[in-house]
């Protein structure tokens, strides 16, 4: 196992904040609080002036700025919050300041609540499938200047341990461990078998809605905001609903929305020419390259018990195959 990698700085305390605040605003910031974060980047809330705001900090500014072009997303069932600001604070950390939204974490909702998470979930999944895309989209939409890719190349380079990106060196324990590497080795030979069939199709994929990531109203019935959006590509909607699907026994309320079945029968999504095409095989094929990338996102961090947990999820699918009753409306070839 390798030891766990992540950012050298240490996280920012209130004073440093408010002290890297008060320079921004050149006076103090009222009601400033810790909000967490991801793996990545911190957050902090405040409030300043009549403005209720969010700071985060983290190392790479470019994930920033694509946090700023997916405003050009925002609509119904898909809000995406305002950027204020972006920038490299004196410490050298990169930061953006957001307006704020409040709510609960799309993966906290409890099962009880599940009845009406659904149709909110469905609304979501729907709302990114239906922001359009132009004739020569490019699957790296926020990366314009970056070689052209397709989405079955951009699959298949996530199973690839690259020594250029900055998740990298987890081949070498994968290969090492036998199970893990019979695992490994079964999942992306499946992967491998279907990838050739998945349509080439430039829907807006989020790639990261849970880890919070994704903020729902107390009563679960609307999305308040999604941000955190450095995953996004365009590439095949069903991407998104395999991310819940793969990690939903990891969440009851979740796993009770049947998020496949709501997004497969949206109006939207049945009258989309080849929406439905081999959707069983394409939800298959997504939930592996899922979890194969997670065994070595949990190698390289060093978290061994989430590594033996998706390598269980892993196993789980690999032995299920694809879906063989969708809830759903589908065809096929």
């Amino acid at each position: 196992m390798s030891e766990g990698h992540g950012t050298d700085r240490q996280p920012l305390n209130r004073e440093q904040v408010a002290s890297f605040l008060a320079r921004v605003y050149d006076r103090p910031v009222r009601h400033l609080e810790p909000l967490g974060g991801g793996f990545w980047s911190s957050a902090w809330g405040y409030q300043a002036e009549c403005d209720e705001l969010v700071v985060r900090f983290g190392e790479n500014k470019s994930w920033y700025e694509i946090d700023r072009m997916a405003m050009a997303f925002d609509g119904p069932g898909l809000p995406v919050p305002r950027v204020r600001d972006v920038g490299i604070a004196p410490d050298g950390r990169a930061y953006v300041i957001s307006e704020r939204h409040r709510g609960s974490f799309l993966e906290d909702i409890p099962i009880e609540r599940a009845p009406a998470l659904a149709p909110t979930l469905t609304g979501l999944l729907v709302a990114l499938h239906d922001v359009p895309a132009a004739p020569d989209a490019s699957v790296l939409w926020h990366s314009p200047d970056a070689p052209p890719i397709s989405w079955r190349q951009f699959l298949m380079a996530g199973l690839v341990d690259d020594p250029d990106s900055m998740v990298h060196g987890w081949s070498a324990s994968l290969s090492a461990d036998p199970t893990l590497s019979r695992l490994s080795l079964g999942a992306t030979e499946r992967i491998s078998a279907l990838v050739d069939a998945l349509p080439e199709r430039r829907d807006l994929v989020h790639g990261d809605l849970l880890h919070g990531n994704v903020l729902v109203s107390p009563d679960a019935r609307r999305v308040e905001a999604v941000f955190s959006w450095k995953c996004s590509v365009r590439g095949d909607f069903l991407y998104d609903a395999a991310w819940c699907t793969f990690w939903a026994p990891w969440h009851e309320g979740i796993a009770a929305t049947k998020p496949l079945a709501g997004v497969l029968a949206a109006p939207s999504v049945r009258v989309d020419p080849g929406a439905l095409v081999d959707a069983a095989a394409r939800h298959h094929c997504y939930e592996l390259q899922i979890g194969f990338t997670h065994l070595g996102w949990n190698i390289w961090t060093g978290n061994q018990s989430d590594l033996d947990a998706t390598a269980i999820r892993l196993s789980e699918v690999l032995d299920r195959g694809p879906l063989s009753r969708l809830e759903g409306p589908q065809s096929t070839r």
